[in-house]
């Protein structure tokens, strides 16, 4: 499914494809950290959920297209705080689209972990997995 033609007037909705979030992943995945990696799992794999509705896809692209982007409100190679701002819009879109991630999203996003990191410290995610549970 074309997501750009389906949801119109969002700032970063140009910015999102599959392919640019994928190479952001796998070239900064290491310098951002874990946390930011499963939230924009969390949020990939949500879009793709077919009962996700038009305006939580929108909110998720909008995210996913401004951790794309490699010019933002603080740039990504700016040392310790280059994503520190992506986690925020991150996190902001996965707040408002808390109801839609299951526990099916959850693990394919830790798996996705595993595959890319290989043992982790899984304490790192519960930061991420409280906030989720309280929007519950």
């Amino acid at each position: 499914m074309d997501y750009q033609e389906e949801i119109k007037d969002e700032k970063y909705t140009k910015a999102y494809s599959e392919d640019g979030l994928f190479k952001k992943i796998f070239k900064f995945a290491k310098k951002a950290g874990i946390k930011i990696i499963y939230l924009a799992l969390l949020l990939y794999y949500t879009l793709q959920k077919p009962a996700t509705p038009k305006w939580a896809k929108s909110v998720i692209i909008g995210a996913l297209g401004y951790f794309i982007l490699p010019i933002d409100l603080i740039p990504d190679f700016i040392p310790l705080a280059g994503f520190t701002d992506d986690y925020a819009a991150l996190t902001a879109a996965l707040v408002a689209i808390a109801f839609f991630v299951d526990a099916d999203i959850k693990e394919k996003a830790r798996k996705k972990l595993h595959d890319w990191f290989g043992d982790y410290d899984h304490t790192e995610l519960e930061e991420v997995n409280t906030r989720l549970e309280e929007q519950e």
